[in-house]
C-alpha cells in the first residue's frame, strides 16, 4: 500500500532541477481491509493540506469499491541535497503545489 501512495505522490513533485523534496513524516489509519485482486486498479487521492515556509502538509486517501479503505497525513520537506539541509519554498514551488490546495 505505502508503494501505491509513494507512486501517487512522486507523480506530483516538481520536476524543476535542484527542487528535491524529503518525506519528513507519515501516519496512517488503516480504515478497512484492502482486498487484493490479481488487476484491479486502485485509486489514490492526493490533497495539500498546509504550505509552511519550507515544509508541505500533504493528505492521501486509497479507495477500493467506492470507499476510503487507508488515510495517511504526511509532512514533506524543501530540501537541498547538497547543502544536507532544508530551504524555502521559492515562489515558483508554492504555484506548483497551490494547485493541489484544499481548505
Amino acid at each position: 500500500m505505502l508503494g501505491l501512495l509513494e507512486d501517487a505522490r512522486l507523480a506530483m513533485v516538481d520536476s524543476t532541477p535542484g527542487a528535491g523534496i524529503i518525506l519528513a513524516r507519515l501516519e496512517i489509519d488503516y480504515l478497512h481491509q484492502v482486498q487484493y485482486r490479481i488487476g484491479e486498479h486502485l485509486t489514490v487521492a492526493t490533497s495539500i493540506t498546509r504550505l509552511g515556509r519550507s515544509s508541505i502538509g500533504m493528505r492521501q486517501e486509497l479507495t477500493q469499491d467506492g470507499r476510503v479503505v487507508l488515510r495517511a497525513e504526511m509532512v514533506l520537506v524543501n530540501f537541498d541535497y547538497a547543502a544536507d539541509a532544508s530551504t524555502p519554498l521559492t515562489d515558483d514551488q508554492r504555484a506548483h503545489w497551490s494547485r493541489w490546495m484544499v481548505t
